[in-house]
């Protein structure tokens, strides 16, 4: 996973060193008194953006009634000048900490990747902060995330992890200001978003069978995510509405998304007699494992074995031979959740609806 930017902070890694109480205002990068000096820097920012005093305090505090060509300006030349506003100040304020939660269970995952840019970008739009929490899929690691809302130590939380860790902590939190990415229950009654998996793995498999397959092989993730079992329920219907009867040898459920896994699944299924002609892979990382799983028992993709991923990474283009794929609109996905969040901040009250975005099927050379 690409290097976050400078204005996302990831949770778990190693703390910033501590820094004096107080610095002289003359060195590099001094924190401006308040007062005439902080009037002044605000000022500055001001002729630099070509905007007004006025303007730059509402990009400050978050205001929604800037458009974002400006908003951009202001924060590049806040950037630019290095202005740091006093934020404990502010927050004892307005009780706010401009800082948004993203929980995410693998950030190794490149998947994630895109999503994560999508939050930030809306959430620096707005003048929010993103920290970045790598959960590892561990409902006592989410609930630590959760209780910095409880303290008010974030204002909002987007959560990417399974559904299961979501429903063992919806009863306590569901009063919290947060909002389901990818993984969502719609029972919770948390605003969502993610995108039609039963009907996009019934897609990657009913394009298979229209190539002349009927062996197709199935590898897909932990059950504990719910998106593995609309997947593979989609997967299975796709099959019997076919008139064809799935193997339960074609099908394996791993509990890791990445290459490794996918290759050794790959060469285990190709040891029954009747091997799958066709294996859909339920993420791209597994897919391209799968590839190279294939390879290493002598089998070619696609002459001998079609190869269907989920997802469409930004590797899956680049491989050999390239990957078809059912693409997830990925930074839209990052940018919508960011979008239904801060309705929620905006009017707590307010009914924010689950939103599903379409996917789409992405043929290349691998089937």
């Amino acid at each position: 996973m690409s290097k976050p930017s400078s204005k996302v902070a990831r949770a778990g890694l190693s703390g910033a060193r501590s820094q004096p109480d107080a610095q002289p205002n003359n060195q590099p990068g001094a924190q401006p008194s308040r007062g005439t000096a902080e009037g002044l820097s605000i000022a500055g920012v001001a002729e630099q953006a070509g905007v007004s005093v006025a303007t730059v305090s509402r990009v400050l505090n978050g205001h929604q009634n800037v458009r974002p060509a400006t908003r951009d300006k202001v924060l590049a030349a806040i950037d630019a000048s290095g202005y740091r506003v006093n934020e404990l100040a502010r927050n004892l304020r307005t009780a706010e900490s401009r800082l948004l939660l993203t929980m995410v269970p693998d950030v190794g995952n490149p998947f994630y990747a895109e999503i994560v840019r999508g939050i930030d970008s809306v959430a620096r739009q707005h003048g929010y902060f993103m920290l970045l929490c790598d959960t590892g899929a561990d409902p006592g690691r989410e609930r630590s995330y959760f209780d910095l809302l409880r303290r008010r130590r974030a204002d909002g939380a987007i959560c990417l992890d399974p559904a299961t860790i979501q429903q063992a902590l919806g009863e306590a939190s569901s009063a919290l200001p947060w909002v389901a990415c990818c993984e969502f229950d719609p029972a919770m009654g948390v605003p969502y978003v993610g995108i039609d998996n039963y009907r996009a793995a019934g897609d990657a498999v009913r394009y298979l069978l229209s190539r002349g397959h009927e062996r197709i092989g199935l590898i897909n993730s932990d059950v504990d995510y719910l998106y593995a079992r609309q997947r593979q329920q989609g997967y299975l219907d796709a099959l019997t509405e076919a008139g064809i009867t799935p193997d339960e040898r074609w099908c394996m459920n791993l509990n890791s998304l990445d290459y490794e896994a996918g290759a050794s699944a790959a060469a285990t299924l190709m040891l029954p007699p009747h091997a799958p002609s066709a294996i859909f892979a339920v993420s791209d990382t597994l897919a391209i494992g799968v590839i190279h799983g294939l390879r290493s028992v002598g089998k070619r993709v696609p002459d001998d074995v079609a190869v269907v991923g989920f997802d469409d990474i930004s590797l899956a283009a680049q491989i050999d031979p390239p990957l078809t794929t059912i693409a997830q609109p990925m930074r839209e996905l990052g940018e919508t959740a960011a979008r239904l969040l801060l309705q929620r901040l905006a009017n707590p009250l307010a009914n924010v609806p689950g939103v599903l975005l379409p996917h789409r099927l992405v043929i290349r050379g691998s089937a």
